[in-house]
């Protein structure tokens, strides 16, 4: 192994610490986040965390059931819920970007998703 193989792979070495931190910091970054509200594949709302939806409750009806949702301060959970199990009520908050609550059996999949900067996010009102 020469001086320059040694080199090289300190160098890529402390390029992969340094970029795994940029990632880390980006990536899992809360802030600019919002609620994807997702029946039978397709998004059906998008709701940006606000601090006058705090406690708000917003039902969600569609041909496979019924979830009722709560928003907290920078997290969602299911309340209520039509299917038999109950999985998704059980799960409890959720608050970070990638993490989802799923109902099978109401096709629903609720997902904090991190906007970016060229994103059009539609505010949901009272």
């Amino acid at each position: 192994m020469t001086k320059g193989d040694k080199f090289l792979i300190i160098f890529v070495v402390v390029l992969t610490i340094i970029s795994l931190g940029f990632i880390k910091r980006q990536g899992f970054s809360n802030s600019g986040k919002y609620i994807s509200v997702q029946s039978d594949g397709k998004e059906i709302k998008r709701i940006i965390f606000d601090k006058d939806l705090i406690g708000k409750t917003i039902p969600i009806e569609t041909k496979y059931g019924y979830n009722l949702m709560e928003i907290g301060d920078e997290k969602v959970r299911v309340i209520e819920a039509s299917c038999p199990d109950k999985i998704d009520v059980h799960q409890g908050y959720i608050s970070n970007i990638g993490e989802t609550i799923v109902c099978l059996p109401n096709r629903l999949v609720i997902e904090i998703k991190g906007m970016d900067r060229d994103s059009e996010i539609d505010i949901m009102g009272h």
